[in-house]
């Protein structure tokens, strides 16, 4: 993924774009995660598939004979050096829908009581997918938080500094998602150099809208990891992996629970981060 300057770069170079171009490059892309709009989906953006990988995996004259299953959600004790990963959303293509100008963004309603004047706004009739994927996005951004947990919805780059300011003070960096070259091969091994990057997060996560739309979120006793990854094709990766000490305010049918056949607030549960996810943490 690219770094945050990148993302500084193409809002900056595209102020002068009329709100049409934003959009019309939004609504040619295929449609690709049918996200579920309760919590329980926030924190990944994965399959529901989970199974033992190393088991799973099978060699013959250096070519890969099985698959393995995708890694979902995983006990911290499994966040450890040579652990074998397959993560098919850090290889993913990127969303680069970028922010609107923070004049313009203010102009435009965000919420489901205006729904009808943001389609009219984008000449969007009620019944189009993209209108659905909308209608998600923000009702998203309108739930509840759950006990311990601090979110907003962002639609500017100048809301998405001032709010993580406000959450966790000035100083703070932001970490993405680092891929040292495309690759098709979801396959990694975790190498050495694993980097605990502390509780003091706020985790966004970027949403399907005709502008950029973050959810950032920060969960009570929650660490941020920076894991280095190596490719079974020789990519390297620093990939953002957390860990979320206290589930007890989980939803039981969170599938996080299913997949790891435990119950809220009983262990750590660990997940990586999708490829377009950020993460403000403390320096």
């Amino acid at each position: 993924m690219e770094e945050f300057d990148d993302w500084s770069h193409d809002f900056s170079g595209s102020q002068g774009n009329s709100e049409d171009e934003y959009f019309d490059t939004w609504r040619s892309k295929p449609s690709s995660n049918n996200r579920n709009e309760e919590f329980d989906d926030r924190d990944h953006d994965f399959s529901a598939r989970h199974g033992n990988e190393e088991e799973a995996l099978k060699e013959s004259k250096g070519k890969m004979v099985s698959s393995i299953h995708e890694t979902i959600f995983f006990f911290q004790r499994d966040l450890r050096t040579g652990k074998l990963v397959n993560l098919p959303s850090l290889i993913a293509a990127s969303d680069r829908t970028p922010f609107l100008p923070d004049r313009v963004a203010k102009s435009i309603p965000f919420s489901s009581s205006k729904f009808p004047e943001i389609l009219n706004h984008f000449s969007l009739k009620p019944q189009t997918r993209e209108a659905e994927i909308m209608k998600r996005t923000i009702r998203v951004c309108e739930r509840e938080a759950i006990n311990g947990e601090q979110m907003f919805c962002v639609t500017s780059l100048e809301s998405f500094i001032d709010l993580s300011i406000a959450t966790l003070g000035k100083d703070i960096q932001l970490l993405s998602n680092q891929l040292s070259k495309e690759t098709n091969n979801p396959l990694f091994t975790i190498a050495r150099g694993m980097q605990d990057m502390g509780e003091n997060e706020l985790i966004c996560h970027k949403e399907r809208y005709p502008r950029a739309v973050f959810l950032c979120h920060s969960i009570n006793k929650t660490t941020v990891y920076k894991v280095p990854l190596l490719g079974r094709d020789g990519t390297k990766a620093n990939a953002l992996a957390v860990c979320h000490k206290d589930t007890s305010a989980w939803s039981p049918k969170h599938k996080a629970f299913q997949i790891l056949k435990v119950k809220p607030g009983t262990v750590p549960i660990c997940h990586f981060l999708a490829k377009d996810t950020l993460a403000w943490v403390s320096n």
